[in-house]
């Protein structure tokens, strides 16, 4: 699988898992949706590790970079949320860090 479709599959399940978790202990959503929020944050850490780099401090740096971009991309979708100016401006400086990671660390 390639380096990005990875890291969008483990933000999708991370980002949606907190968000279930959220919507049901700040939301007042019902209990199964926090446990399928939860069952996603697991499958989130394990997504995370099919990565072809071999440090985990490395993969995580990466991927941190990644889940800026698409936490702002799902506030603006999911929550309706607008990212102004600076939220982009600092996703866009993120994802510059892991052009660099990715380009200079594959195998």
């Amino acid at each position: 699988m390639s380096i990005i479709f990875i890291f969008i599959l483990a933000g999708f399940f991370e980002i949606g898992g907190g968000y279930l978790i959220w919507l049901c202990v700040r939301e007042g959503a019902p209990l199964y949706i926090g446990i399928i929020g939860g069952i996603m944050m697991v499958l989130y850490g394990i997504i995370a590790t099919f990565q072809a780099f071999t440090s985990f401090g490395r993969v995580y740096a990466t991927y941190g970079g990644i889940f800026i971009v698409m936490a702002l991309l799902w506030g603006w979708w999911i929550e309706k949320k607008t990212p102004d100016f600076y939220d982009w401006l600092g996703g866009a400086i993120c994802l510059v860090g892991v052009l660099i990671i990715i380009l200079t660390h594959q195998r």
